[in-house]
């Protein structure tokens, strides 16, 4: 009993921490295809530069998601991108509403 609630507690801490951070990053995801989708970004002649794209070298304050989301929605053809680093949407990926 003295080594099985530490080693429970732990599993239960690891399986926090990887909810929250799938958790935080479909919010990121979300973001990211609301921003694109209000600046009408949804093909290659209205695609838009995102400031947020490329991770910041030195950063304080809590963890930015939105770089690791908008790779994995460029990933799983979500978003596209263009070479010069411009983002839209792909071919008839539409918002169906609020999440």
């Amino acid at each position: 009993m003295n080594i099985f609630l530490p080693v429970l507690l732990i599993i239960g801490a690891f399986i926090l921490t990887l909810w929250f951070a799938g958790w935080k990053t479909k919010r990121a995801c979300n973001f990211i295809l609301e921003d694109l989708q209000a600046k009408k970004a949804f093909d290659p002649e209205s695609a838009v530069d995102l400031p947020y794209s490329r991770a910041a070298m030195f950063h304080f304050g809590m963890r930015d998601y939105r770089p690791k989301a908008l790779g994995a929605l460029v990933k799983f053809d979500h978003v596209r991108m263009q070479e010069e680093g411009r983002y839209y949407l792909r071919d008839g990926h539409k918002l169906h509403g609020p999440s």
